[in-house]
């Protein structure tokens, strides 16, 4: 499978970062351009969802109130059973990491994208994205100060930080955008490139801090070869559960490849901006478990959505009828 050139980016980054880390003045500097592409960021997604389709997407309630279950009670849950790998498997800081993966809300573009290949609900994977993304501003923070604690360094100013730095710009947003949704709209191609470049300076920034304080001294290629074990076995029974749970609560195939994509996944872009909030200077070994699952997630269900696509009723739908091959045939040689 091909790599996602964006995952070459952010590895460039982090690379950037081990060379040329952000000291001093250089690193507040770094910190309050990070802050600020964080809020810009999130301004732009409540400019971009559209209120009207989140209300009409609330009919199928069902499957948003599956695919929220799946991602802010299966897959936490999973992560506090994870707590049995330590220390064999995973350092405390790695598990740390983990655990928070669990928690950060699901993906739009790539849940949508996967969906539309596999032939699945698309309309239902928009809005349940969305629903999950906006659901994350509120309910990450909480589960992450719940679980958390004080290893991750959460206080009220942290959920503080969050609301006026994520919830804040995105209400703004929403408010905005009677005025500004249509320049949103025009100009999505280049703002796509300023959300990217909002998250590779996240990137930068929260490396760059743990190069100076020299936390990654505390990773070997051993704890790296078992988180991507355990990150592996995550996905395949996330997978497994939103599949077959999905056919369980009674979801035609469309439904259940919504909720397989869109309750399976985790979001790079609201999870980075989240951990350089609430975790500051421990913020580098916080997301590399969410980046090292991003592109695994990617990977697997770029193939899983290949073979959903190749499903024998969408290739029924695809082949005509003989039948009606043969009465088209006539009807033209009749012409």
């Amino acid at each position: 499978m091909p790599i996602d050139p964006y995952l070459l980016m952010l590895l460039g980054t982090v690379g950037l970062a081990a060379l040329l880390p952000a000291r001093g003045t250089g690193a507040d500097v770094a910190s309050g351009a990070s802050e600020g592409a964080i809020a810009f960021l999130f301004f732009l997604y409540g400019a971009r969802l559209s209120t009207r389709e989140a209300i009409d997407g609330l009919r199928h309630w069902r499957l948003h109130t599956t695919v929220l279950v799946c991602t802010f009670v299966a897959f936490p849950l999973l992560g506090l059973a994870a707590r049995s790998l330590e220390p064999v498997f995973l350092t405390d800081p790695l598990y740390q990491g983990l655990l928070f993966l669990t928690l950060v809300p699901s993906t739009v573009q790539s849940s949508i994208a996967f969906t539309s290949l596999a032939r699945g609900n698309v309309p239902a994977a928009i809005c349940a994205g969305s629903f999950s993304s906006l659901a994350g501003i509120v309910v990450t923070p909480l589960l992450a100060a719940s679980l958390l604690g004080d290893s991750g360094g959460f206080s009220a100013d942290a959920i503080v930080g969050i609301v006026f730095q994520l919830l804040v710009p995105f209400v703004a947003g929403q408010v905005l955008r009677r005025w500004i949704g249509t320049f949103v709209a025009r100009h999505k191609k280049f703002l796509g490139y300023v959300d990217r470049g909002s998250i590779l300076l996240v990137v930068y920034t929260a490396f760059s801090a743990g190069m100076v304080h020299g936390i990654w001294h505390a990773v070997s290629p051993a704890r790296l070869a078992g988180l991507l074990l355990v990150e592996a076995v995550l996905l395949a029974v996330m997978l497994t559960v939103t599949w077959y749970g999905a056919k369980a609560l009674g979801f035609n195939r469309e439904d259940r490849i919504t909720v397989q994509f869109a309750g399976s996944k985790k979001s790079l872009a609201s999870g980075l901006p989240m951990a350089g909030v609430l975790f500051g200077a421990q913020a580098s070994l916080a997301v590399l478990p969410l980046v090292l699952f991003h592109q695994m997630q990617l990977m697997v269900c770029a193939v899983i959505a290949k073979r959903r696509s190749r499903d024998p009723e969408v290739v029924r739908e695809r082949t005509p009828v003989a039948g009606s091959q043969i009465v088209a045939g006539t009807a033209t040689r009749s012409g």
